[in-house]
């Protein structure tokens, strides 16, 4: 666990393992997005523009999830914004996120659903990257086990400070019980939902349908890696809070899924392409004529 990484000399600015790989994370994001969009024949401007509205929707997002859920944890005004050292929600993001995306495509309208879909890979470059920030912090953490793979955490970390107010472990204790690597599960999904849909994303036959993919595998492993966490009690029907969400979001990507499926076949990527074939036809066409006007005047 690194969760301090290291002090800049003579500045006192510690750099946080967490902060740093969300921010790597954030930026990895954005270029596979970039280099999906050029080719998909999408505005690059759009996508740096999109990505501020995103990026900053997704961060205030994240973090009034997070304090609404753990509001004990915020003793002064200042706390709410110390992002750099934990205490982000990924399902804040995502609705975060939506609604800057959606506020800037009102202003800038993009064509939205090859947009969605050129996001949506890069997503799981920034859970994946983000969740790694998690095991370096700590937070995250999952339920006591006994399995090979799991693992302990130093002292004065939250899975040791659970354990010892659980009575488990006695304030003295070194370190942590074992427990899952939750952190390191979701990092595992992240990337392999991300070779999910780069596999899928040239063989898709209308806009949207990644971003519909993602919809349903994402919340799928999210309700899966909640079963082996221990920072979340329940919070509806006997789920956690990210578990009922995870619920609702495959609801709608079911509904997309089937809105989908009664739109045309066809991508923007291939009119995009066509169109200037078309209008170069056109051109010698209606230039023709004018040469021969200029003939017979001669």
């Amino acid at each position: 666990m690194y969760r301090d990484l290291f002090t800049i000399p003579g500045l006192g600015i510690t750099l946080h393992g967490f902060g740093l790989l969300v921010v790597l994370g954030c930026f990895g994001a954005l270029r596979i997005t970039a280099w999906r969009a050029q080719r998909e024949r999408l505005d690059p401007d759009d996508v740096y523009g999109l990505a501020i509205w995103l990026f900053t929707g997704g961060v205030i997002g994240a973090r009034l999830f997070y304090v609404v859920q753990h509001h004990e944890t915020i003793h002064r005004v200042t706390d709410i914004f110390r992002v750099w050292q934990g205490g982000i929600v990924f399902y804040g993001c995502i609705i975060g996120g939506l609604i800057g995306s959606v506020l800037y495509w009102v202003r800038h309208p993009f064509p939205f659903r090859p947009m969605a879909d050129a996001v949506a890979p890069a997503l799981m470059v920034g859970v994946a990257l983000g969740r790694l920030g998690c095991f370096c912090n700590g937070c995250c953490y999952g339920a006591v086990s006994h399995l090979p793979w799991a693992l302990t955490f130093p002292a004065r970390t939250l899975p040791w400070a659970h354990h010892v107010v659980a009575g488990l472990i006695p304030l003295s204790a070194a370190r942590s019980l074992p427990v899952h690597p939750t952190q390191l599960y979701a990092a595992l999904n992240g990337f392999l939902i991300l070779a999910l849909l780069t596999w899928y994303f040239p063989r898709r036959r209308r806009d949207g349908e990644v971003m519909a993919l993602l919809m349903l595998a994402y919340p799928v492993a999210r309700f899966v890696e909640e079963s082996l966490r221990a920072d979340e009690g329940p919070f509806l029907a006997g789920m956690t809070i990210s578990q009922d969400i995870s619920v609702l979001l495959f609801a709608c990507g079911l509904v997309f899924s089937f809105w989908l499926t009664r739109q045309p076949v066809g991508r923007h990527a291939t009119l995009a392409a066509v169109a200037p074939a078309h209008q170069e036809a056109k051109e010698p066409a209606m230039a023709g004529p004018s040469r021969l006007s200029m003939e017979v005047t001669h």
